[in-house]
């Protein structure tokens, strides 16, 4: 990465970038704040976060270039980042932290080819294994260079080899707080797809090959192969159904010191009626041995998606996990002088897969309005254990503004 901006440079000044450059100013800018009152703690966390993305996009011919930095400021700290020493208070993950976000060189002059080389976004398919954790105010980036090819027709490969993982834990990662909460991890990573499109739905095979270097994470080394389809089909006027199957098989990896091999399996069908959706769903991420790190596990995947809003699975427990989820959902366009008015609720049952544990119960609520270039939400998980973890309660209210 440190040879990038030379790079950079020179393609920049070569004659396939002469003629007109135009240029596209990126801002992503959300304020934050997160309550969480998490037994046995006894002080809640209240974090107030303003996290500002700006940079631009520099586009010539066949190139462009894009440029952008990230910055997280606490506006009130009485939490726990996970680095700032405030053990005491519940996790909130939302370090102080100023860095490059992405900085990366992308082409488009070979046939249905997209190359894109440098720090970059990347969110594979529904982010269940790779994606960019855009929940946590420090964004998920990788150092990578990845092929998109869609020359023949419905079909396309999305080839990427990512040398670190830039992860959401900032500047200060791995102080003496979190050791094993890295700002970046360099290793070995290919993430490769091969879809095809059909009037079904999508076919999706893929491989997710994560060889990790540092010391404190090489159990989050390992080999993933699997399958997914997923798509929808209309039933009428204003109806459609919508369905999703997925497996996969994963085991250890690189210099993994753990020795294991688990599956993952997952099915969801839904309905949709005009404004109205409702669905449900199981997911297993498979258990071996019953050890910590031997059952499924999705340490690049964007986590706070799936699984429960309060975040009580980042990490599969030793003997796996069952979820069986439903959810239902309404949403109004152009109310008054709002583009748009979105709720949505969900329950989760979770249980292991290796033996027979019921872990708890999860609710999770959600209501937004967007208008203009404005996004407000309300956001609320509550999470009822019975053999895993604790009693959690998170709510959430934001206001972001993007161009």
């Amino acid at each position: 990465m440190r040879a990038l901006p030379f790079l950079l440079v020179g393609l920049v000044s070569t004659p396939a970038l002469a003629g007109p450059v135009t240029l596209k100013p990126l801002i992503d800018a959300r304020l934050r704040y997160e309550h969480v009152d998490q037994a046995p703690l006894a002080p809640d966390a209240d974090a107030v976060t303003m996290r500002i993305r700006s940079g631009v996009e520099a586009k010539a011919g066949d190139f462009a270039l894009l440029a952008e930095s990230e910055a997280v400021l606490a506006l009130s700290e009485q939490y726990n980042s996970g680095l700032n020493g405030k053990t005491g208070f519940p996790l909130v993950p939302d370090a102080q932290n100023i860095e490059l976000n992405r900085l990366q060189l992308q082409y488009r002059g070979l046939p249905k080819t997209v190359v894109t080389v440098g720090r970059q976004r990347i969110n594979l398919d529904d982010q269940r294994f790779v994606g960019s954790v855009g929940w946590r105010d420090n964004e998920q980036t990788f150092d990578a260079a990845r092929i998109e090819w869609s020359g023949v027709k419905n079909l396309k490969a999305d080839v990427t080899y990512a040398w670190a993982d830039r992860t959401i834990w900032g500047i200060d990662g791995g102080n003496r707080y979190g050791p094993a909460r890295y700002q970046s991890v360099s290793g070995d990573n290919v993430f490769a797809n091969l879809s095809l499109t059909t009037p079904l739905g999508t076919l999706t095979g893929f491989a997710y090959l994560a060889d990790q270097d540092r010391a404190l994470v090489l159990r989050n080394s390992s080999q993933t192969y699997g399958v997914r389809f997923a798509g929808g089909r209309a039933i009428g006027p204003k109806a459609k159904i919508t369905y999703l199957a997925s497996y996969a098989r994963q085991s250890d990896y690189g210099r993994n010191p753990n020795h294991y091999a688990a599956s993952y399996y997952a099915g969801e069908l839904g309905l949709e009626l005009a404004a109205f959706k409702v669905g449900g769903g199981y997911e297993v991420l498979g258990a071996d041995q019953g050890v910590a790190l031997t059952s499924f596990q999705t340490p690049l995947a964007t986590l706070h998606k799936f699984n429960g809003w309060a975040d009580k699975f980042l990490v599969t427990p030793p003997d796996g996990l069952r979820d069986a989820y439903a959810s239902a959902g309404y949403g109004w366009k152009k109310v008054g002088p709002f583009a748009s008015i979105d709720l949505t609720a969900a329950y989760h049952r979770f249980d292991s897969d290796r033996v027979a544990q019921h872990y708890g119960d999860e609710i999770d609520l959600q209501a937004s309005v967007k208008r203009g270039r404005y996004t407000a939400l309300a956001k609320y998980a509550s999470y009822d254990a019975d053999r895993f973890a604790t009693d959690t309660h998170k709510f959430w209210l934001s206001l972001e503004w993007a161009i």
